[in-house]
């Protein structure tokens, strides 16, 4: 395998991960992991610092395993029984006695959660006290990239060193830098790698697969998937494959967001994300009868397509990401439905024609509804594409692909510079 296509593989194992509920509150959950173990016994106390984005994504989204909503229950699970070598999947195996003396912690106020000015997007500082020690922990950049710890005033880590590999942490935005990679590159990537290279892809399938299933089969947040899955068994909806791929689609959402205790396959840093990129690709995989090789070929597209857009702006931001990375999954839904490299790009300007006003007020049970928006927005967009339409020249469409992406990250880093403050103020008012 050629050098950039190695780049783009690693790139796809870099940001392309299980998670185990919501980034943004198990990012704190592990710091606190971290930082409970470098004190080596369990905190007494907590305080915790986040960045406006991670504090926006945390207030209003269920913790996996506790029933429970927000920063203080996910630190102080993470800190009583999260496993610090989880990584995003910190808090899979915690217990009910876990999440009672976490939440006898928040009850006596020893946990104390809030925001911290700083520049970088995803950030979370935990301090950790137990007696008369006192634990630091640091992320930055990346939701569990550590890069500082300290234990009484001690450095005992710190990235940004010279000692070691002198290699400086890597933020999660930075992940193509360096990097030749465009529409056309992941399109060549897809198509021609050998199979082989990129069957870990399947996984997505798999884990996302079950959270639809669980959504479909229980009650989570806002019922997205269940009341579209009602809805055609009352005739109200057909019974088609638009309806199908946004009912599964939803309903991952709804269980992702409601608090299942099933993984995700995420897509830089979101959960959400992760299931955008796949589960219109699963569901159109089914109506064409594709096999695993195709499949894998179209979640490649979609998974590295959204990497990549959402790499001209930052990770977390006001910018609901789901439109971006729907427009990638409908350039994957036109591969397996046969269609060319340029209708691909047709169903990119599609949906992005669509959807990107849509703006990020957090992580909740209302997510689950922009899923479906931009989930019915890609399928559309693809529809149009076989049939060579494409919004061309319009708005912050550009005449081609690559001007329209880099158009979007523009609109996002410079146009809403205010927005993410404007929301928070109004959900903490």
């Amino acid at each position: 395998m050629n050098t950039q296509w190695q780049q783009y593989k690693n790139i796809i194992n870099t940001v392309v991960k299980p998670a185990f509920g919501c980034t943004e509150p198990i990012s704190a959950a592990y710091a606190s992991a971290v930082a409970a173990e470098l004190l080596g016994r369990a905190p007494e106390e907590l305080d915790v610092k986040v960045s406006d984005n991670l504090f926006k994504n945390s207030m209003g989204v269920f913790v996996p395993g506790t029933g429970r909503i927000g920063l203080p229950i996910a630190s102080a699970a993470g800190a009583i029984g999260g496993n610090p070598n989880g990584g995003l999947e910190v808090l899979v195996n915690i217990t009910a006695e876990d999440v009672e003396k976490a939440q006898q912690l928040i009850d006596n106020g020893k946990i104390k959660a809030g925001r911290k000015d700083v520049k970088e997007f995803i950030y979370c500082c935990v301090e950790a006290k137990a007696g008369d020690d006192v634990a630091m922990v640091e992320i930055s950049g990346g939701h569990t990239q550590v890069v500082k710890k300290m234990l009484n005033g001690k450095v005992v880590f710190d990235a940004s060193s010279d000692e070691g590999t002198g290699e400086k942490p890597k933020s999660t935005a930075s992940v193509c830098e360096g990097v030749d990679i465009s529409i056309k590159g992941i399109y060549e990537f897809a198509t021609s790698v050998d199979f082989e290279e990129i069957k870990f892809i399947l996984e997505a399938r798999d884990l996302n697969s079950a959270l639809s299933d669980e959504g479909l089969k229980h009650a989570y947040g806002l019922e997205v998937g269940r009341t579209i899955q009602k809805s055609i068994a009352k005739g109200l909806f057909g019974d088609g494959l638009i309806n199908n791929i946004v009912m599964r689609t939803a309903a991952a959402s709804d269980a992702r967001m409601g608090g299942a205790t099933l993984p995700a396959m995420s897509n830089f840093g979101s959960g959400n994300q992760g299931i955008a990129a796949t589960m219109p690709i699963v569901g159109m995989a089914k109506h064409y009868g594709s096999s695993e090789e195709q499949l894998a070929r179209a979640l490649i597209m979609s998974h590295l397509g959204a990497i990549y857009m959402k790499s001209f702006y930052p990770p977390l931001s006001p910018f609901c990401g789901n439109a971006v990375t729907s427009s990638a999954a409908a350039m994957g839904m036109v591969y397996l439905a046969g269609g060319n490299f340029e209708q691909m790009c047709s169903a990119i300007q599609n949906t992005l024609s669509d959807t990107t006003g849509m703006y990020c007020d957090g992580a909740k049970s209302t997510c689950a509804m922009k899923v479906k928006s931009s989930t019915n927005s890609a399928v559309m967009s693809f529809l149009m594409a076989i049939e060579n339409h494409e919004a061309q020249s319009q708005g912050i469409v550009a005449e081609d692909v690559e001007t329209t992406i880099r158009n979007v990250g523009k609109m996002v880093r410079f146009g809403m510079v205010n927005t993410d403050a404007t929301i928070i103020d109004i959900m903490s008012a």
